[in-house]
């Protein structure tokens, strides 16, 4: 806002190149700053100063924010997993991380204690339905539905497998406390064997 004139004037402002470049886009009215971005980003597309991305025609998501929510979604080395391997390794613990419990069975576990065979999961609270904090989806309910079902089904299918196979498997919402999971992991290994001297591996 120019205080002289009390204009608002909206511009594009991007990196590139490790430079800030910016455009004039045009003066606005709105009664609020949401209207005001509203109305130059309309400005800004009619002008042909910036583009919607199409989504790809195999893309699951309804809309490109979704999809680059989905997108930005990381499927290893999640704060939760880093906050719990960083308290087990100050313990003096060591262990694979995003490894193979079972070399033939095509799924990994977060940790792997490989001599104690204890497989560790951080579970998202929404890809795998965590009774707490899992909410369904309003758009594509159906389809979400039978996902996060499917994850579930895995899940006790991968439970199922490596307890066959002699392992304890540990699962641990990425909503716990994290000295509370490692206290719980700490424990299945203690109850597996004896604890090693600090720095030794499991």
């Amino acid at each position: 806002m120019y205080s002289r004139t009390r204009r608002i004037r909206a511009y594009l402002r991007w990196s590139e190149q490790g430079r800030t470049r910016e455009r004039y886009v045009g003066e606005v009215d709105g009664p609020s700053r949401a209207a005001n971005l509203a109305q130059a980003w309309t400005m800004a597309r009619a002008a042909g100063f910036v583009r919607d991305e199409t989504l790809p025609v195999d893309s699951k998501a309804t809309s490109t924010a979704v999809r680059a929510v989905m997108t930005a979604n990381k499927g290893r080395d999640t704060k939760p997993e880093l906050l719990l391997r960083s308290i087990l390794y100050r313990r003096g613990l060591r262990y694979r991380v995003n490894a193979r419990p079972i070399p033939n069975l095509r799924r990994t576990a977060d940790l792997v204690f490989v001599k104690a065979r204890v497989a560790v999961f951080v579970d998202g609270c929404y890809w795998h339905g965590c009774p707490d904090h899992y909410r369904p989806a309003m758009k594509r309910s159906r389809f979400w539905q039978e996902k996060i079902q499917g994850n579930q089904a895995r899940d006790a299918d991968t439970n199922q497998r490596l307890r066959e196979q002699g392992w304890s498997v540990v699962r641990v919402w990425e909503h716990e406390n994290p000295d509370s999971a490692a206290e719980k992991i700490i424990g299945v290994l203690e109850r597996r064997s004896t604890l090693p001297p600090h720095g030794s591996n499991y």
